[in-house]
């Protein structure tokens, strides 16, 4: 058994595009929302992790050798360099390390 669903107070320039996609895909615009509808619960299935866990989906098949340590609970430090003055901008190299103030400075 199928159910059915009444969808009223559509503005009708929604109505219109939804007509024009239905075109577009060859079908009706029943079975264009039918199909959208069927999309828009099927992601509901999908878990979302947290961040890290995420991340760590991202780059689950580059091969690395071993895992990656944690960095919670170190204390940011301000680099030091001899280059230190006002107004000197350094490269953002893999040796310097950054403070996140210092990042968001230099992205301006």
């Amino acid at each position: 058994m199928m159910a059915q669903l009444v969808v009223r107070n559509i503005e009708n320039a929604v109505k219109l595009r939804l007509q024009r996609r239905a075109r577009r895909n060859g079908c009706s615009m029943e079975e264009e929302v039918r199909d959208i509808l069927r999309g828009a619960v099927s992601q509901e299935n999908i878990p979302s992790g947290d961040l890290g866990t995420e991340i760590a989906g991202l780059f689950a098949k580059i091969g690395l050798e071993s895992d990656i340590p944690e960095l919670r609970g170190y204390e940011l430090k301000p680099p030091h360099s001899s280059n230190d003055r006002p107004g000197h901008q350094r490269s953002l190299g893999a040796d310097a390390p950054y403070t996140g103030q210092e990042c968001n400075r230099l992205a301006r």
